[in-house]
């Protein structure tokens, strides 16, 4: 099992380390999603997450699609989308995948793995967390 400590990791880079490893068949553990970055304009990131909300059914919004808020959420369909998701591999594989928000208190003596080249090399104010993105689309924190 590796234990994957995400913050001031980019999110596209650690998601395709992840997914690769899942393909390999380890499990992965991701703590701290809400600290992962997104690079790019602020306002362009937000935008993009806010239209895609407004993708619905013609026929009854119950039928999808389902638009996740959190981060924990968002960051998995992130790997998902990186994974044959549709095949049996590629649906075992994400199987092997859990998420968290923050640190579960069973993972904090464990040893945490960092990749490298997924981390950040600008200053953070050049980034934005996955937490802000995931405020700004309804998500309410109750872990503060």
């Amino acid at each position: 099992m590796i234990v994957v400590d995400a913050q001031g990791h980019i999110a596209g880079r650690l998601a395709s380390y992840i997914a690769k490893s899942l393909l390999k068949g380890n499990r992965i553990v991701v703590i701290n999603a809400e600290k992962i970055l997104l690079s790019g304009s602020k306002y362009s990131i937000i935008n993009e997450y806010l239209e895609r909300l407004e993708i619905g059914s013609v026929i009854n919004p119950k039928h999808g699609p389902l638009h996740p808020r959190r981060p924990d959420t968002i960051f998995t369909k992130m790997i998902r989308g990186m994974l044959p998701y549709r095949k049996a591999k590629g649906l075992e594989a994400l199987k092997r995948l859990r998420v968290y928000i923050n640190t579960p208190e069973y993972y904090k003596p464990i040893e945490k793995t960092i990749f490298e080249k997924a981390l950040a090399t600008k200053p953070l104010s050049f980034y934005l967390t996955l937490g802000e993105v995931a405020s700004r689309l309804g998500w309410k924190s109750d872990i503060d």
